[in-house]
């Protein structure tokens, strides 16, 4: 696996990656992360069809479920602990 790229964003680090003619989108905040997988040959352009696919709407909603990942994980920290 190799990064082809890294883009910047103000609440997540965002890489993409190369391997198996796959694309491999890797979101991450603090010790969570999501992982998206494109096979190559779905999109057009290569990786400026991914760059587009990062768009407002899906990073919107990428931060959301950071935020819920987050919650569901406390709250399982706490049903484990108390």
């Amino acid at each position: 696996m190799r990064i082809i790229a890294e883009l910047p964003h103000p609440e997540f680090k965002i890489s993409i990656m190369s391997m198996n003619q796959k694309f491999i989108i890797k979101l991450e905040q603090g010790s969570l992360e999501q992982i998206y997988k494109i096979p190559e040959m779905d999109l057009t352009d290569g990786v400026n069809s991914v760059f587009e696919l990062l768009d407002d709407a899906f990073l919107k909603t990428v931060g959301e479920r950071f935020l819920t990942m987050r919650r569901d994980f406390k709250d399982s920290f706490y049903r484990y602990n108390y």
